[in-house]
């Protein structure tokens, strides 16, 4: 998976994220919304839930069968294009669709989504354990460093041609920029690997693996959970393997085990618009988090992760909910960029950031709108819910 953590808690003067629970207490500005209304968004539905997770499970498992069958008739050039579209389809069940059948929040019925996840999680390599634990400090700390590591800023928006070759291909070891020493479908076995052992994180001068020793630290369970899951992975990847080689099938390896890390370039694209650029240690989400314009089709695949300052102001609505979520909300929120503006955005700031490190990029914004006092919604359960995503047993609360 693409989070990972060190032993470096103490040289990083990073406290216990224990520690942090129990002083860290961010009073989150949220666009207000008639409480009636943003109940009615945050109802689930399996309708809604079978569009969204077996449209998508649907769409790759028509393109795996079309490849497949490409492949036995050796019509090579359509089997090549078809295999690219098979592995920009799968590229959104990491990181994407997990993430959001991770906060529970796509089907009313819990076990869908468990399925759906852990079957999206076995093709992608993803891992839903740690995710989960990761997650849910960084929506309840957003870019606090403290207590929210998992999107490390300031950000490279890279588009060295090296790093597009690979997205564009496959990604074999990337080296996307300053916050991602490694990464690619080889790093993510080797991390499988080490994780299947019940090895803790190694490669303590890479940020994201001291991120993932602290939440093992903080999170045991869940760790043991990643070590079972981890070993999942494993069996099931190498029986594909082990199968393409005696039946001589070598699609198979092609369609099961790596389409996630053919074409990432969409995912990247999109995803790395979330927070890139974007302010630290600021209770305003308007002012750490991005939402853009894109078509409807890339909408579907990115599971309406376009809305993304919506989603984190309100992360118990459904993704299939968020474009009327923004609706609600739109007078309070900064304009959405496309997809190009915002990349442009994010390389301004970037080069801006080589000149000087410390800078920011504040967002302008409309003034804060009349909100319910800070009690009233800290404990408000709609408002400050998460869905199911924080990690069973664990005390990680607001």
């Amino acid at each position: 998976m693409s989070i990972a953590a060190t032993n470096q808690t103490v040289e990083k003067g990073y406290r216990p994220l224990n520690e942090v629970r129990k002083s860290l207490r961010v009073k989150w500005y949220r666009s207000p919304i008639d409480r009636q209304r943003l109940h009615t968004l945050s109802i689930r539905t399996d309708k809604q839930g079978w569009k969204q997770a077996g449209g998508h499970v649907a769409l790759y498992l028509a393109l795996v069968t079309l490849a497949a069958t490409l492949w036995f008739l050796k019509i090579w050039l359509v089997f090549w294009i078809t295999l690219w579209c098979v592995g920009f389809v799968a590229t959104f069940f990491k990181g994407t669709a997990a993430h959001e059948l991770g906060h529970g929040t796509v089907f009313k019925t819990k076990s869908l989504n468990s399925y759906f996840l852990h079957a999206v999680c076995l093709i992608s390599w993803w891992d839903p354990y740690d995710y989960a634990a990761s997650h849910t400090y960084h929506h309840r700390y957003t870019t606090h460093r403290d207590g929210d590591r998992e999107n490390l800023l300031p950000m490279t928006p890279s588009l060295h041609p090296t790093l597009l070759f690979q997205l564009c291909t496959f990604s074999l070891l990337l080296k996307p920029g300053r916050n991602f020493s490694k990464g690619g479908f080889l790093w993510t076995v080797y991390l499988t690997a080490r994780t299947a052992l019940g090895k803790p994180p190694g490669h303590t001068e890479i940020p994201s693996q001291e991120w993932l020793k602290a939440l093992h630290e903080d999170q045991p369970r869940s760790f043991r959970l990643s070590i079972r899951w981890s070993r999942v992975l494993i069996v099931f990847h190498s029986g594909i393997l082990l199968l393409s080689i005696i039946t001589g099938w070598w699609v198979l390896p092609l369609l099961f085990t790596v389409p996630s890390y053919i074409a990432n370039i969409g995912s990247y694209l999109l995803g790395t618009t979330q927070h890139c650029g974007l302010k630290e240690n600021t209770p305003d989400f308007r002012k750490n988090t991005r939402s853009i314009k894109i078509h409807p089709f890339l909408e579907f695949l990115y599971w309406h992760m376009n809305w993304h300052t919506e989603h984190h102001m309100y992360a118990g609505v459904p993704c299939y909910n968020l474009k009327a979520l923004a609706k609600e909300l739109e007078s309070d929120l900064p304009a959405r960029k496309s997809l190009p503006a915002a990349w442009r955005e994010m390389r301004n700031i970037w080069k801006q950031q080589q000149i000087n490190p410390d800078y920011e990029f504040d967002v302008p914004v409309p003034a804060p709108a009349t909100q319910e006092s800070d009690d009233n919604q800290a404990d408000d359960a709609i408002v400050n819910s998460i869905g199911d995503l924080a990690p069973k047993g664990s005390d990680i609360a607001y």
